[in-house]
């Protein structure tokens, strides 16, 4: 079983840079399960109903979020929309189950795949240089006990290298793939850990490499040369699209490969 994750989508451009490679993409990796971290989508500051509708279009199966899921508001009633049972487009848009109790939207999604392969997409933030949040590894934990799928993807949107490594061996061999995002920027640690778990560390964004984590470069330069706060707006250069690509027994749910993607133009 092939799964396909596409690190942080950020504006037009990263929705452009998706749109022209995931297809191609899917086919020559027979790629059964399709999720996309689409937090940055609209730009590169949460996500709408609209795009969401758009990116499933392209083939995902699951939208996972992060620290921006609120920023375009729109989404809550979206979220809000289906019950927790619900296999329907809103419903397979995630955001961090350990936010606080109570907010929009599920930390976790199960499905099946149209092979008959049954799997989990969870979602959570880290503690460290981020919002408050619950503490995302006793959260993991709970959620876990009640997980039927052996196929397992978690995506771990946090800041700090060392809580995703943490969470990496936390959960290895107990799920399929912890992978990171948020940081915007690739890193080269792909491996599968010794009891089956496929990590990465941050698959990087999808979106333009010619900015600082996807903003237009001068207004960044702007605010550490001033200090003086400004107005971000999401650059267009050089997108590219980084993703994962999973092989994994869908009997077990371990992973045996796990291969870093960037496609430019």
């Amino acid at each position: 079983m092939n799964i396909l994750f596409v690190g942080d989508i950020f504006g037009s451009a990263g929705r452009r840079i998706v749109r022209e490679h995931i297809g191609h993409v899917c086919e020559a990796n027979e790629v059964d399960l399709v999720v996309i971290n689409a937090e940055n989508a609209a730009g590169g500051f949460g996500v709408t109903p609209q795009i969401a509708e758009e990116l499933f279009d392209l083939g995902a199966d699951v939208l996972t979020t992060g620290n921006h899921v609120w920023d375009k508001r729109e989404l809550i009633d979206y979220l809000k929309s289906v019950p927790a049972d619900s296999q329907e487009r809103p419903r397979r848009v995630i955001r961090p189950a350990n936010l606080q109790p109570g907010l929009a939207g599920y930390g976790i999604f199960e499905g099946t795949t149209q092979g008959g392969v049954e799997y989990a997409v969870i979602d959570l933030q880290g503690c460290v240089f981020m919002n408050t949040t619950n503490d995302p590894f006793h959260t993991v934990n709970a959620m876990l006990a009640s997980v039927k799928a052996k196929v397992i993807l978690v995506d771990f949107h946090a800041e700090a290298t060392s809580e995703k490594v943490a969470m990496g061996w936390y959960l290895d061999g107990r799920v399929t793939a912890v992978l990171g995002t948020h940081t915007h920027i690739p890193t080269a640690d792909q491996r599968v850990l010794p009891g089956g778990t496929a990590y990465q560390t941050d698959v990087g964004m999808s979106g333009p490499y010619d900015s600082v984590i996807g903003v237009e470069k001068e207004l960044v330069l702007h605010r550490f040369l001033t200090g003086m706060p400004g107005k971000f707006e999401a650059a267009k250069g050089n997108p590219k699209m980084c993703a994962a690509l999973i092989g994994c027994d869908p009997m077990t749910g371990r992973a045996f490969s796990i291969q870093r993607i960037m496609l430019g133009e």
